[in-house]
């Protein structure tokens, strides 16, 4: 199975439309052309991560889609869970793990990465401190997201709330394993926020409101992509 990983550049801004009426079905493909259409013009890499009964849609605006969450399961006796196997076969180029709305045991981390390797698949782990951050990148995942919950979806950005625990983290996650590209999460809503995550360390942000939320997503994303370049 060839790697997905290369779908994803970076920096990247990665958009989770969470589970938004802005950001559902119909609506969700009209966000995500919006998004392709502006990392098409502006040569920044933009991917998005929607719930599971939308990857198809999304997932054929040819923006590089990722799900929400996969659970640690194996095909079989297995009712109401998220299936590596089928969000891959909707078009699901990967998955956002234990992010802080849906977080996971050490133990079920590992095993969600052990699913999405073997299915060639990218892996975005959410962390929400230092420790957690350097626990999670011996496991080897492709991104680790670090975002504190208390500032997720505040308007507040970690990069300038609490920068420690963004350069911090970079460097604990690039001393596991310098492999491991890190996000910058929680509060991101300017272009000047893309730039300090940036310049801690960071090769990318993980967003949601800021986008999905907005009377103007294509504004606000050519704004956000401003930021990536002067960065």
């Amino acid at each position: 199975m060839t790697k997905t990983a290369n779908s994803i550049k970076t920096p990247v801004i990665i958009i989770n439309f969470k589970v938004y009426a802005e950001a559902t079905g119909e609506k969700a493909v009209r966000l995500a052309t919006i998004a392709k259409n502006v990392a098409d013009k502006s040569g920044v890499c933009i991917a998005v991560a929607c719930q599971p009964t939308d990857i198809a849609m999304v997932a054929n605006t040819g923006v590089p889609t990722l799900a929400q969450h996969v659970d640690p399961i194996h095909p079989g006796n297995h009712t109401g869970h998220i299936l590596g196997e089928a969000i891959r076969e909707a078009g699901a180029i990967g998955s956002l793990v234990n992010h802080s709305e849906r977080q996971q045991t050490l133990a079920a981390i590992e095993k969600s990465l052990e699913i999405l390797k073997r299915l060639g698949m990218v892996s975005v782990v959410c962390t929400n401190n230092v420790k957690t951050s350097k626990a999670v990148a011996t496991l080897e995942p492709d991104f680790i997201a670090i975002e504190p919950p208390e500032l997720i979806g505040t308007g507040i950005p970690v990069s300038k709330a609490k920068p420690e625990i963004v350069k911090n983290g970079v460097e604990a996650v690039k001393t596991s394993n310098p492999d491991v590209k890190v996000l910058c999460g929680a509060g991101i809503t300017t272009r000047e926020d893309i730039c300090a995550a940036l310049r801690l360390g960071a090769e990318g942000v993980l967003i949601a409101s800021a986008v999905t939320c907005s009377n103007n997503p294509k504004k606000v994303l050519e704004e956000l992509v401003q930021g990536v370049k002067r960065a």
